[in-house]
């Protein structure tokens, strides 16, 4: 186990003087510490969109297509795939744009999200209409809690049920709690995604599976991957605790280009709070985090985590675990603990 150690993970550095580019957004932004958003959306737009455009062309035929379509696959969808979720993931939480210019915005979730997997409108509904106010408890529909989160079959019956039934269960979710806003776009938007979707096969199918269906697919897995271990260690005696239905991720290469996603714990506490002020947060709150031994990580991030928990290499995952305060007696403690918290929930607490 680890101790509690200077946390490395981004915190706002105000810049020393702001260029041109910076001055002509910060016009229209609500945050300057959002700037490295805007040169990410601008990165992507020289980067991403053309090629993107080019293999839906005829100038690309046979093997030269795919020379271009692989690595546009790999900067799209393993490059930028998670920088760009997590910076919309951002936005959505805090509006990075004036009201004026709230277009843009409308902008990236109609456009720019498709290139990364994400229907328009989908996420926006499923995480601040429905995930945030359940917070991975019985009534969220991409809940952890029935199963158990140390098995790799149990993963699968939990991603193919949010692949298959995830949209439909949502839009009833908000149906029923006459958030008639929040379904209508949800519905709107995957109905309007998979007509475009459709229409594209009979302009390229190559490029339509490439550049919008798998992208689809895979968002979907990469989406419910991160929901699986993020969700992964409950206190099953009280699942409504944030402090012990999620898990934080510290002093993580991950953390820089995502934003801090690492910070799950407090970013259920404060969804509202801005990426740079978590780590202070999150040591102004660890006298809480050791009372409720709260499960937090340092030096790995999820995709270590997910695969330590399939392959149940719990003394992997209490190499890299941080003992707040010495809230764990020992090793084996922190062992059990890890192991209580992944077993299944049954409904009602029952």
């Amino acid at each position: 186990m680890k101790v509690l150690s200077t946390l490395s993970d981004p915190i706002y550095i105000p810049k020393e003087k702001f260029t041109w580019y910076d001055k002509l957004w910060l016009r229209v932004m609500n945050d300057k510490r959002d700037l490295p958003f805007i040169y990410l959306l601008t990165t992507i737009h020289l980067t991403v969109f053309p090629v993107a455009i080019l293999l839906f062309t005829s100038i690309l035929q046979g093997g030269w297509w795919w020379l271009v379509a692989v690595p546009y696959f790999y900067v799209s969808q393993l490059y930028f795939k998670g920088r760009f979720g997590l910076m919309f993931h951002c936005i959505c939480h805090r509006k990075c744009f004036k009201k004026p210019y709230q277009w843009i915005h409308g902008y990236i979730t109609w456009i720019v999200c498709p290139l990364f997997g994400h229907a328009p409108e989908g996420y926006f509904s499923h995480h601040m209409g429905m995930h945030h106010i359940e917070n991975n408890t019985e009534d969220d529909t991409s809940t952890t809690m029935p199963y158990q989160r140390d098995s790799a079959k149990d993963f699968l019956a939990y991603f193919f049920k949010f692949l298959f039934v995830g949209v439909k269960n949502t839009i009833l979710y908000l149906y029923n709690r006459k958030r008639k806003k929040l379904y209508m776009r949800l519905t709107f938007g995957e109905y309007v995604y998979i007509i475009f979707c459709i229409a594209m096969c009979f302009v390229n199918l190559k490029a339509t599976l490439l550049v919008f269906i798998v992208p689809l697919l895979f968002a979907r897995l990469v989406m419910m991957l991160g929901n699986w271990t993020q969700h992964s260690f409950i206190d099953g005696t009280q699942p409504d605790n944030l402090y012990t239905s999620s898990i934080n991720c510290i002093n993580t290469g991950y953390n820089k280009i995502c934003w801090n996603d690492g910070y799950h714990i407090i970013h259920h506490l404060r969804p509202g709070m801005h990426y740079t002020e978590m780590p202070a947060e999150f040591l102004k709150r660890k006298d809480e985090f050791a009372q409720n031994k709260a499960i937090v990580f340092d030096g790995i991030h999820y995709l270590h985590i997910f695969f330590f928990l399939l392959t149940k290499r719990y003394d992997k995952l209490a190499d890299n675990l941080v003992n707040i305060n010495n809230m764990f007696g020992s090793r084996e403690e922190a062992i059990r603990l890890m192991r209580e918290r992944t077993r299944k929930i049954p409904a009602n607490g029952s």
